[in-house]
């Protein structure tokens, strides 16, 4: 039983190993919503930056890179 239990942990984790991409793209995410809450916080309260920059960099960020940063797989690998 425990021969199982092994090769099941050994599948689960060969499946989640993330490659370079998966982090490039993880920290051009992160970087991505630290500088929209920066550009947020610096600007004044109606200015173009604050209502309309921030939030598309976060929304950016949030929303599109760093979820295809968890999805993405090479195609090189062979499950």
């Amino acid at each position: 039983m425990t021969t199982n239990d092994n090769k099941n942990v050994k599948e689960l984790f060969k499946g989640w190993a993330f490659g370079n991409t998966n982090y490039l793209l993880f920290g051009i995410g992160l970087l991505l919503v630290i500088i929209g809450y920066i550009f947020m916080s610096s600007g004044k309260v109606d200015s173009f930056q604050s209502l309309t920059l921030a939030p598309i960099m976060l929304f950016v960020g949030y929303i599109i890179v760093i979820p295809a940063a968890l999805v993405y797989r090479d195609k090189s690998i062979k499950n």
